[in-house]
């Protein structure tokens, strides 16, 4: 079994195309998204400040917009170049403070202009509502008044995380589950249209030896996956990783596994590389949009939330997110991870079933 696991690296390896797309497609992902929200950034957005008053006020809003860490701030353009700039979709919104604006005399404006385009509606809720909340305090300080009522905010821990770090410990997941799910389908398919299956038959080999070789291989293919994209996400982008990488490690490959499983399940049902290459995609394109890949899947509608929370990728991500950003026990909510053994057993079932190396 060693000679034939040697082997299936080998022809991994070989196989170039196959190889540099299993481990691009993550990492394609993981940078795209590491330059829009890695290195430590929180902006949802870039906004230009006019800012034609030199009054207390003016300059305190100014300050305060530049020392914002949700929105990142573009001064010295005229209104003209940033409307263009807004129709352009190259900022979020425009902020233009008036002239005399916060000055102590009668005639001075009460209102800043913000000019904002409607499709950007995240950042116009927080270019409002950072605007209001510094006037608000503004109001108190001038008043002299302190406020009845205020938050007192509990963490559940100190720790600093982000979107981009939410997203890292989902890309593992997609990662594992493309390269499985379509690696075993489509590679055993394949084996198939080419009699190689068949051909295995009359040889001394065990069959469970031919597997498990395979089995072996696309994990060791696995490891390489993840340790990629967390080296590109830590180095590259500053993303936040705070438990133990050996159990995340060992989780993700109980994914793989699962995976792996399906891929058999598919295989067996696929008779051509065609058939099991549509029914990979069918399987996997609704659980990287659903299973919560790149989103809380507590966002999605109650009656299909009841549903996706079950898909195997779901608690495979509940598992790695609380072991990769929380430090926490994978075991404290035993229901993922007998999800996801319940989902091994019942395809590997169907698997042991269904699949035959002597089939035509």
């Amino acid at each position: 079994m060693l000679k034939l696991f040697l082997a299936n690296l080998k022809m991994m390896v070989r196989g170039r195309q196959a190889l540099f797309w299993a481990l691009m497609f993550p990492l394609m992902f993981t940078i795209i998204f590491g330059f829009f929200f890695g290195s430590g950034s929180g902006s949802v957005g870039t906004v230009v400040l006019i800012n034609n008053s030199n009054t207390e006020l003016a300059q305190g809003l100014d300050k305060a917009l530049s020392e914002s860490d949700v929105l990142k701030v573009r001064k010295g353009v005229n209104e003209q170049d940033a409307r263009d700039l807004l129709k352009k979709n190259q900022i979020g919104a425009i902020i233009e403070v008036p002239e005399n604006f916060g000055a102590p005399i009668p005639s001075a404006p009460k209102n800043i202009k913000v000019i904002e385009d409607p499709a950007n509606s995240q950042v116009n809720s927080v270019v409002s509502g950072f605007i209001n909340q510094f006037f608000i305090q503004t109001d108190y300080q001038i008043n002299h008044i302190q406020p009845s009522f205020s938050i007192d905010v509990e963490k559940t821990n100190n720790r600093t995380l982000n979107y981009f770090d939410f997203v890292l410990m989902g890309l593992i997941g997609l990662a594992l589950m493309n390269s499985s799910v379509q690696g075993i389908a489509i590679t055993m398919a394949n084996y198939r249209e080419d009699k190689i299956l068949k051909r295995i038959t009359t040889t001394p080999l065990a069959p469970w030896k031919f597997v498990a070789a395979e089995v072996l291989s696309r994990l060791m293919l696995n490891v390489l996956q993840i340790g990629l994209i967390l080296l590109i996400g830590y180095y590259g982008f500053n993303a936040h990783i705070y438990g133990n990488l050996g159990l995340l490690l060992i989780f993700s490959l109980i994914g793989g596994l699962l995976f792996q499983c399906i891929g058999f399940m598919i295989a067996a049902f696929a008779k051509t590389t065609d058939a099991a290459q549509g029914m990979s995609v069918a399987v996997t394109i609704p659980m990287m949009f659903l299973a919560g890949v790149f989103f809380p899947i507590d966002q999605l509608p109650k009656w299909l939330l009841t549903i996706v929370q079950y898909l195997p990728l779901a608690p495979l991500l509940r598992m790695v997110r609380t072991i990769g950003l929380e430090a926490g026990n994978p075991f404290s909510n035993p229901l993922n991870i007998e999800i996801v053994i319940g989902w091994i057993v019942v395809t590997l079932v169907i698997s042991i079933w269904k699949f035959r190396l002597s089939d035509e």
